[in-house]
């Protein structure tokens, strides 16, 4: 008897190489990974979109809530360190900066926890079908950024009503939208991938996206409180305003607020770490391809 007609494991496999048969899950190379992404564009954005309709479906406001949320918060963050502890002494349009920074980091935020669920969240989906698994992590940012489109939209009116001027520079809103968006999917593809194997790190987000928001100049100026107040050294600053959240949100209150003026470093930040986080949260996903749904 032959070796393929003993059935043996190490004579099936050969026979599987020999006529080019591969694992249904394995890993596609990188190339071939990004076209079957594009190829199923439709599913991401349709699945997006459900999700979007669904998600307030049982309350009576709907999709009002992902307005009301940010200014409600904001308006808890407004009486505690804008008025009790002093946070907008010596920044002249306070409201606008505070909900400048609340607006945009809730989106990083929601986009970024989202994503670390995404692959634990969605095992049977994922067990049942065969598709590349980036496309949850994505289909998450892109339900995020549906929703920021009517946030922003509000933003812009309430910093208009209270007097800040329509300007040439609110045409770099796009842009600082579009490299905030490379950041949040690198970000939701690197927590997805950890996620999915470390599942108390859903117990943890809360804490880091906390500690997040309070490092991240949200309801104060980071330059006014850590060189000025606290008289730390200038180099402190500096990495504050490094951290992604913040240099998103320092040029989009650049744009938005006369006066505003951050560190040139802050546009550089922008770019690398949009370049840097969806590369190396693609390739970092991509490498765990096919162990999604194991177990």
């Amino acid at each position: 008897m032959s070796q393929v007609e003993s059935g043996s494991p190490e004579s099936l496999a050969e026979l599987a190489r020999r006529y080019g048969l591969r694992p249904a899950i394995g890993r596609p190379r990188f190339p071939l990974y990004v076209r079957q992404l594009w190829q199923r564009r439709h599913f991401i954005l349709t699945y997006a979109s459900s999700r979007n309709v669904s998600r307030y479906s049982g309350s009576a406001l709907g999709q009002l809530w992902q307005v009301l949320t940010p200014l409600l918060n904001a308006g808890i963050y407004y009486v505690m360190f804008g008025l009790i502890l002093g946070g907008s002494r010596g920044i002249d349009n306070y409201v606008g900066f505070l909900l400048t920074g609340m607006f945009v980091f809730t989106y990083t935020q929601r986009t970024v926890t989202a994503g670390a669920k995404s692959i634990s969240g969605n095992l049977s989906l994922i067990r049942a079908l065969h598709f590349p698994r980036a496309s949850l992590p994505l289909a998450y940012t892109i339900q995020e950024l549906q929703q920021l489109f009517i946030s922003i939209g509000v933003l812009l009116v309430i910093v208009l009503i209270i007097g800040e001027p329509l300007n040439w520079f609110w045409l770099m809103i796009p842009v600082v939208l579009l490299l905030q968006t490379m950041f949040n999917i690198g970000a939701g593809l690197f927590l997805a991938r950890v996620g999915a194997s470390l599942r108390d790190l859903n117990q943890l987000l809360p804490f880091i996206m906390r500690t997040w928001l309070y490092a991240s100049g949200v309801f104060f100026a980071i330059h006014d409180k850590v060189v000025g107040s606290a008289r730390l050294p200038e180099w402190v600053a500096t990495v504050m305003y490094l951290n992604p959240a913040a240099s998103y949100i320092e040029w989009m209150r650049d744009i938005l607020i006369a006066g505003h003026t951050p560190p040139r470093l802050v546009w550089m930040s922008c770019l690398a770490w949009a370049v840097f986080a969806l590369g190396a949260g693609f390739w970092y996903f991509w490498r765990a391809e096919d162990r999604y749904g194991r177990g």
